[in-house]
């Protein structure tokens, strides 16, 4: 199952509320299971990695409606779309080290439209627009290394 896919699942669980999710793909299956802990925090269990992705919330209960973690673009107070990285990993602008850049400053872009790309385990992760718009700005650099959550590009 791919990481995307994952995401979009652990969302779904935080934004409906829901207490567990089991998914089976062919020979893949994932299992996350939603707790509240006595600390007030929102804990998603993926019982296959074994893996813990912790958020606060202010009460004891499961609200209504947590921001989705997986969705690290947002878009800022002058109404710039930030495209941020959702792991850690190596950012590359190029498809080949010869090859001209996915996006440039200045150009128009489509949603769905590949904007970079980041390795992450010799894994490479495409990373898309999802939203159209034109490149404001690009603020990593071809080969760079990227935290988890750290701003790649801007999209106005």
């Amino acid at each position: 199952m791919d990481i995307r896919k994952l995401k979009k699942l652990i969302t779904l669980v935080e934004v409906s509320g829901i207490a567990e999710l089991e998914v089976s793909e062919g020979e893949e299956s994932v299992r996350i299971i939603r707790t509240i802990n006595q600390t007030g925090h929102s804990v998603l269990h993926n019982t296959n990695t074994a893996q813990t992705i912790r958020q606060s919330v202010t009460s004891t209960e499961a609200p209504s409606m947590i921001t989705p973690i997986q969705k690290r673009s947002y878009l800022s107070e002058a109404g710039s779309y930030i495209v941020r990285s959702p792991m850690v990993g190596t950012v590359y602008l190029t498809p080949s080290a010869n090859a001209s850049a996915f996006v440039e400053v200045g150009q128009k872009v489509h949603s769905g439209d590949t904007l970079c790309i980041v390795e992450a385990m010799k894994m490479m992760n495409h990373i898309e627009a999802e939203q159209s718009g034109i490149v404001k700005a690009i603020l990593v650099e071809n080969g760079q290394p990227v935290e988890f959550d750290e701003p790649l590009l801007v999209i106005e």
